[in-house]
C-alpha cells in the first residue's frame, strides 16, 4: 500500500478491506452528515444556491425519518480577491461585505424553510483555526514548498488556470467565459503531483465515492492526465487566513474554502466529535468546482493523514433559458420572486412548499437542468394541485357529508396495501441514491393510485356504511403514508395532511420504516375540511 495512505484517520466507524488493501470505513448506519457547498457573498442568493441547498435539507429530513442521528451544514465563503474587489467597487470593507450578504443567505434559507445544523463563515476564529490546523499537518508532513508562480488566473472562479487551458479558450475563463488575469508572485504550493497514484488506488478502493459515474470518470480523468503541483497561498492580497509558519502570505481561498466540512464538526478542536461525524460526511456540489472537490480536497486530506469524504454528489447546472445563472447575463432568478411572487415579471406565488417541490422534482439529480417559469406552473397544478390537494379535499368532503366527518379505519386487505409497499421501497431507494426527483415520482404513484381507487369506487355517490368506510379509510390512509414520505420535501404541508386528518404531532416525527407500514391509522379521528392546500395557479 502506498505510504501516502496509512496512518489515516477514520474514525468510530468499523472498517472492511477493499480492492487494493486499503481499509475503508463502513458509514455508520445511524448517521448522516450532509453539506453544501458554501457560497460566495460577492453576491446574494438566486435559485441556482436554492437548488443545492433544498436537496440538502429534503435529504437531511429523510435521514432524520429514519431515526439517523443527522447533521446538516451550509454556510457562507467569504475571503479571497473576488470579495475584496466586490467590497472596493461597493465602497465597504470586504467584513461589511461578508456580513451583509451573508446574513441575505440566512434570510433566504429561513424563507424556504431549511433546517440546516450549523451555518458556518470562514470569517469565524474557529475556522481560522481549523484551516491553520490542516494546512500546517500538510505542511510538517513535508507536502507544502515555496515557489514562484506566473500564469493566468480567473478572479470570478479563484483559480488559476494552464497555458494550455486559456490558449484554448481564447485567453478567457472556460467558466465564466471573461479574460483571464495574469498573476505572478511568490506563492506556497501544494505538492499534488505526489498523489496521482494515492488518488487512483483511492477511487479504486471506493467505486461509489463519487456520484454519478459519469462524474466520477471526469474526476479519474482529471487525475489521470497527470496532477501539477497548487498554489495555496497568496501575497497579493490580505483578505484571508494567514499562513502560520509565514504570516506574510493568506491561504488561497479554496483551501480555505474546503476546509469548512472539518471545521464544522472539530477538526483541530474536538477530534472526538470530528471522529464521530467525518465517515459519514456526504457533499452535494455543483460540477464547475469537481476539481477542487473530487481531487484537490481527497488529496489534501490524504497528505494531513485524515481519510478522504465518504461520498461527493455532484450534480449539474440549473440553466435559465439554456444558460447558467450569471450576474453579468442578468439571468438571475431570486427565490422569493417565486415563493412569494413577482407582479412585475409576472410570477404568481408559489409558496415555500410549492418552490421546494419544483426543485426536488423538476431537475433529476445529476445532468443540467433547465429551469423555466412556464415548466414549474404545469408540475404545481399536475402535481401538487390536482393531485395532493385534490385527495385531500375529497377525501375531506366525502367523509364530512357520508361519515359526520370521522374518518373511518383502512382495510388490512386493501388493494392499495401492496401499491403502498412498493412504493416505500422505491421512495426509499431513490432517496438513498440522492435522486429525489426519482423519489417522489414514486410517491407520487400512490396518491395517483388512491385518487384512481376513489374514481373507481365512487364513494360520494353511495349510502353510508361498510363499502364507503372501506374505501374512504384506505385514502386516509394512503394520505398518512404520503404525509410522511412527502415531508422532506414539503414540511409545512404535510404538517397541515397530517392534523387535517386527525392524527396528534407531525409526520415529521415519524420513523421509518415503520411509519410506512400499511394500516397505522387507527379511524374515529375527526377529520377537518380546510381551504385549498394548491390553489390552482394561473
Amino acid at each position: 500500500m502506498n505510504d501516502h495512505l496509512q496512518g489515516i484517520q477514520t474514525g468510530d466507524a468499523t472498517t472492511t478491506e477493499a480492492p487494493g488493501g486499503v481499509s475503508v470505513p463502513d458509514v455508520p448506519s445511524q448517521r448522516f452528515y450532509v453539506t453544501t457547498p458554501i457560497y460566495y457573498v460577492n453576491d446574494i442568493p438566486h435559485i441556482g444556491h436554492a437548488y443545492t441547498t433544498v436537496i440538502a435539507d429534503a435529504l437531511a429530513r429523510w435521514h432524520r425519518l429514519l431515526g439517523e442521528e443527522t447533521f446538516f451544514l451550509t454556510g457562507t465563503d467569504e475571503h479571497g480577491l473576488k470579495i475584496q474587489r466586490v467590497a472596493a467597487a461597493n465602497g465597504i470593507s470586504p467584513q461589511e461585505q461578508a456580513d451583509r450578504t451573508s446574513e441575505r443567505f440566512r434570510e433566504v434559507w429561513k424563507l424556504l424553510d431549511i433546517s440546516n445544523d450549523d451555518f458556518i463563515r470562514t470569517t469565524e476564529p474557529r475556522h481560522t483555526r481549523s484551516v491553520q490546523a490542516l494546512l500546517q499537518q500538510i505542511h510538517d508532513n513535508g507536502y507544502i514548498q515555496k515557489r514562484r508562480y506566473s500564469g493566468p488566473y480567473c478572479v470570478a472562479c479563484e483559480a488559476y488556470y494552464s497555458d494550455a487551458e486559456s490558449q484554448e479558450h481564447g485567453g478567457n475563463c472556460p467558466v465564466h467565459g471573461t479574460p483571464l488575469e495574469h498573476f505572478e508572485e511568490d506563492n506556497y504550493f501544494f505538492k499534488l503531483s505526489e498523489f496521482t497514484q494515492p488518488l487512483l488506488e483511492w477511487y479504486e478502493a471506493n467505486p461509489h465515492a463519487v456520484q454519478p459515474e459519469g462524474k466520477r470518470n471526469e474526476a479519474l480523468g482529471l487525475i489521470r492526465q497527470g496532477l501539477e503541483d497548487i498554489s495555496i497561498s497568496r501575497t497579493s492580497i490580505s483578505w484571508g487566513i494567514p499562513v502560520p509558519w509565514d504570516p506574510g502570505h493568506v491561504f488561497y481561498v479554496w483551501y480555505d474554502a474546503l476546509t469548512n466540512y472539518i471545521t464544522a464538526i472539530g477538526y483541530g478542536a474536538d477530534p472526538e466529535r470530528f471522529e464521530t461525524w467525518w465517515p459519514s460526511v456526504h457533499h452535494l456540489l455543483g460540477k464547475d468546482i469537481l476539481r477542487f472537490h473530487c481531487v484537490y480536497w481527497p488529496a489534501m486530506l490524504l497528505a494531513a493523514g485524515v481519510e478522504p469524504p465518504h461520498q461527493l454528489n455532484v450534480h449539474g447546472y440549473l440553466l435559465v433559458g439554456g444558460k447558467k445563472m450569471s450576474k453579468t447575463r442578468l439571468n438571475q432568478i431570486f427565490p422569493a420572486d417565486l415563493v412569494n411572487g413577482n407582479e412585475k415579471l409576472g410570477f404568481a406565488a408559489f409558496g415555500v412548499d410549492g418552490f421546494r417541490y419544483q426543485f426536488l422534482r423538476d431537475n433529476p439529480f445529476g445532468p443540467d437542468g433547465d429551469f423555466s417559469y412556464e415548466g414549474m406552473l404545469t408540475r404545481y397544478n399536475a402535481d401538487l394541485a390536482n393531485n395532493l390537494g385534490n385527495l385531500l379535499s375529497r377525501v375531506a368532503t366525502v367523509v364530512a357529508s357520508k361519515c359526520g366527518g370521522i374518518g373511518p379505519a383502512p382495510q388490512i386487505a386493501s388493494p392499495l396495501a401492496q401499491v403502498a409497499k412498493e412504493v416505500y421501497d422505491e421512495t426509499a431507494a431513490a432517496w438513498a441514491a440522492t435522486a429525489p426527483s426519482r423519489a417522489l415520482e414514486a410517491t407520487w404513484r400512490l396518491i395517483r393510485e388512491a385518487n384512481s381507487h376513489l374514481e373507481a369506487h365512487e364513494p360520494w355517490k353511495l349510502d353510508p356504511g361498510p363499502a364507503v368506510d372501506a374505501v374512504l379509510g384506505d385514502a386516509l390512509e394512503v394520505l398518512r403514508i404520503v404525509a410522511v414520505l412527502a415531508s422532506p420535501a414539503l414540511p409545512t404541508t404535510t404538517a397541515e395532511i397530517w392534523q387535517r386528518i386527525g392524527l396528534s404531532g407531525t409526520a415529521a416525527e415519524q420513523r421509518l420504516p415503520e411509519a410506512a407500514s400499511w394500516g397505522l391509522y387507527p379511524g374515529g379521528l375527526r377529520v377537518t375540511k380546510g381551504a385549498a392546500l394548491f390553489p390552482r395557479l394561473s
